[in-house]
Formats: structure tokens, sequence, C-alpha cells
């Protein structure tokens, strides 16, 4: 019988699984892009009312908010932040607890 933990774990790496086939696509049309997921999903604290965080990291802030409209039409994100990467860089190493705890906490999700 599997424990009520196994379970969690099973159905949050078939969620991974999902998101990351689906990035996958989204990312061949945007090469130079990176998609980190945050929040509870990142962090394995979700339930079955979390939305899915996503942050669409690319070389300008254009590309960046590009990657984020392909995300949300593709269905993969309840949240899309755009950040260029100098910024995501620079606030995840920053001062500021929010962006910091982002840094820690994302997880990248597939390249294509």
């Amino acid at each position: 019988m599997a424990t009520l933990s196994a379970i969690r774990n099973e159905r949050r790496s078939l969620r991974l699984a999902e998101l990351n086939q689906g990035v996958r696509a989204v990312l061949e049309g945007h090469p130079l892009g990176e998609v980190w997921l945050f929040g509870s999903l990142a962090r394995g604290d979700w339930d079955a009312f979390s939305d899915v965080d996503l942050l669409a990291v690319s070389a300008s802030s254009a590309d960046a908010r590009e990657l984020a409209d392909a995300l949300q039409s593709a269905g993969l994100g309840d949240d899309v932040l755009a950040l260029s990467t100098d910024d995501w860089q620079r606030l995840r190493s920053g001062d500021d607890p929010y962006w910091r705890v982002i840094g820690a906490e994302a997880l990248r999700l597939d390249t294509p």
C-alpha cells in the first residue's frame, strides 16, 4: 500500500514531467530562453489549489515577455513573470528577501 507521501511525490513527479514536456515545446521557438518554476510546486508543499508559478528568462526584457506570453498561451503557468537574464541574476543574489527565496527554491525546467 502506497503512503500518502509516496502518492504526493508521484503526483508531483508527473506534474513536473508534464511541465517539462510543455516547456521544451515552447522553448523550441525561444532557444535562448530559460524557464524556472518557483512557489509551492517547486518547494514540494503544493496542494490541489496551488497555482503554477513560472519565471521566463531571456537575454532581453522584450524576449522574456515574448517567452512569458508563449508559456501562458500554452497553458503552462498561472502566474508567469518575465525577466532579462541580467535582472534574474541580480535579483536572485541581491538583498531583497522575496527574490532571494525565489532564487534559492526555483527549479529550472528542461531546455530543448
